[in-house]
């Protein structure tokens, strides 16, 4: 589990302000504008990304490092018997590597321990490569409880 009080934090926020960059970055470009240039995250994310250990209080943090660098994370939120996993991102770099899929099995494992018995996450329509990996972990598309278009929502047992 990452220490989000030591050199951990700035990783961590480092690489969510990355995911939650390229995440604004596809969201315009599937809505149709064209811009392909960086735009300030909105306020909501600073939290985020300025301040990982306050943001994530009470969440579990799970980090990947390739020769002591940072190049993935994963956070895990836990709450009446069912993990959440709230943020998963492998640096581009890093893909291709099994990143991703050593944060997601971490994930599991992490929420087996908390005692839950379901984990969820949800994934914009778009990513079809991490559509891909989740479903190849047993995860499966449910009825969305996000009212935002082109979420996927996704379950399976721990």
């Amino acid at each position: 589990m990452a220490d989000l009080t030591g050199p951990d934090a700035i990783a961590v926020g480092s690489a969510v302000r990355e995911y939650l960059q390229q995440t604004e970055l596809e969201k315009r470009l599937q809505e149709g504008m064209v811009s392909e240039s960086a735009a300030p995250l909105p306020d909501r994310y600073l939290p985020e990304v300025e301040d990982p250990a306050a943001a994530y209080a009470g969440h579990r943090v799970l980090i990947a490092q390739i020769r002591e660098r940072v190049v993935g994370v994963v956070v895990l939120s836990e709450r009446d018997g069912t993990a959440e996993i709230k943020r998963l991102w492998a640096i581009p770099k890093a893909r291709g590597l099994g990143v991703g899929s050593a944060l997601l099995d971490g994930a599991v494992r992490s929420a087996a321990e908390t005692g839950a018995t379901e984990i969820r996450l949800s994934v914009w329509d778009w990513r079809e490569g991490p559509l891909r990996l989740y479903e190849s972990r047993g995860f499966e598309r449910v009825p969305s409880w996000d009212d935002r278009e082109r979420l996927v929502c996704m379950v399976r047992p721990v």
